[in-house]
């Protein structure tokens, strides 16, 4: 007997029809079931999955012609493991999350080896390699290919390192040649830069309120979220709870960030619960009604991940910031918080945070600021400290001026 597969998509089922054929499906609650026509884990099937999610139809041309054409890899290659990971370490991961690693992990098995030679009968390529031999000075021979994008590069490492740690898990490999290498930093080491209010301020200026663009930084400026959660949210992660303390109802936002959505491995989810901030209100109330997000797209639908995040490049290259991107306004909002004193807990409510490492990063540089901002008085020397004042004239030592005689 066939063992099934199991796939990181929630509500894709099996069936099987009147002749023991195995079909997919997407089932949502009150929802007519959607069949699933893709290769299981191309780039075709995730975006099938999203628009049967999202209640729209499925158009083969958004992604490419035809289905996938999924090239048979020999057994003991690096491509093979690819494969392998693909189809059966979907687990413990997103849908997201897998789509990105897939593309990175694909695009280096086509890369040729040695790097600098062709892709020819003398040139293999990199897939075409046994797994078991690969390295560690060849995981980072692969990160530093993209040594000028130090989050690229970074973003190589982590997904070599995701799939043998899960083939060790397998039992398919015994070492993970990625383990312990260093992670590339940028000039500061501190990422994507962290907007200024001067910055928020020209971007403000640039898009006037009423616009998807101003919508958008208010979104990530007041809900702290990321960019695949920003562009599926709407109006029903907007809930209403009671105060216990006033009895007063109150505007709530609760949403379950993909990223850290642990369900797929028997943990409980992460969920975030934050007070809708009126200024947020205020920007939501001039959202176009009846679509599924608040923002979507000039013809009315939701944003991808990665096309929101190229909107907001767009927009921010039109205010003249091509330093800030959409991460960025997450880690203002994170630094104004720590500045205003908000404590570990309140960070990782906030941010969907589930260690103490990221909110601590945040609160150490916010106390850095306000020490040295306290202590700069400390940098002031007097100039005539080692000058002598004589004593003034008429003063005695007691300090009591001495009446003047009269002539």
């Amino acid at each position: 007997m066939s063992t099934a597969v199991k796939f990181n998509l929630k509500g894709v089922v099996e069936d099987k029809d009147r002749h023991g054929n195995i079909r997919l499906y997407f089932r949502a609650r009150g929802r007519k079931k959607v069949r699933l026509r893709e290769v299981p884990g191309s780039a075709e099937f995730h975006e099938e999955v999203r628009c049967a999610r999202d209640g729209m139809p499925y158009a083969r041309s958004r992604v490419g012609q035809g289905p996938a054409q999924r090239t048979t890899a020999s057994r003991g290659t690096l491509l093979w493991l690819c494969q392998e990971y693909f189809r059966r370490g979907g687990a413990e991961v997103s849908e997201a999350t897998m789509l990105r690693r897939r593309s990175i992990l694909e695009g280096i098995c086509k890369l040729p080896h040695p790097l600098r030679g062709p892709v020819d009968r003398d040139f293999p390529t990199k897939g075409s390699l046994p797994f078991a031999a690969m390295k560690r000075v060849h995981v980072k021979e692969l990160r530093d290919t993209r040594a000028d994008a130090p989050g690229a590069a970074n973003n190589i490492t982590k997904a070599i390192s995701a799939m043998f740690a899960w083939a060790k898990d397998a039992e398919i490999v015994d070492v993970n040649p990625a383990n312990g290498i260093k992670r590339l930093t940028t000039g500061d080491g501190e990422g994507f830069h962290t907007w200024e209010v001067s910055e928020i301020v020209q971007y403000e200026n640039r898009h006037p309120r009423g616009t998807m663009a101003r919508m958008a930084l208010a979104i990530f400026m007041f809900t702290g979220l990321r960019l695949s959660d920003a562009a599926i949210f709407g109006r029903q992660h907007i809930t209403q709870i009671r105060n216990k303390e006033t009895g007063a109802w109150e505007k709530w936002i609760r949403i379950k960030p993909g990223k850290t959505d642990t369900s797929k491995v028997r943990k409980q989810p992460v969920v975030v619960e934050i007070p809708l901030l009126p200024e947020l209100e205020d920007e939501l109330s001039v959202a176009p009604s009846g679509n599924l997000t608040f923002l979507v797209t000039e013809y009315g639908r939701p944003f991808s991940e990665n096309g929101l995040g190229n909107k907001m490049r767009k927009w921010c290259d039109e205010a003249g910031l091509p330093n800030c991107s959409a991460h960025g306004i997450r880690k203002a909002g994170a630094t104004v918080a720590a500045e205003n004193g908000a404590t570990h807990e309140q960070l990782k409510a906030i941010y969907g945070w589930t260690t103490y490492q990221q909110p601590d990063h945040y609160i150490r540089k916010a106390r850095r600021r306000k020490v040295a901002q306290s202590a700069r008085t400390l940098l002031i020397f007097d100039r005539n400290e080692n000058e002598i004042v004589p004593l003034s004239e008429g003063v005695e030592r007691g300090g009591t001026k001495k009446a003047k005689k009269s002539k």
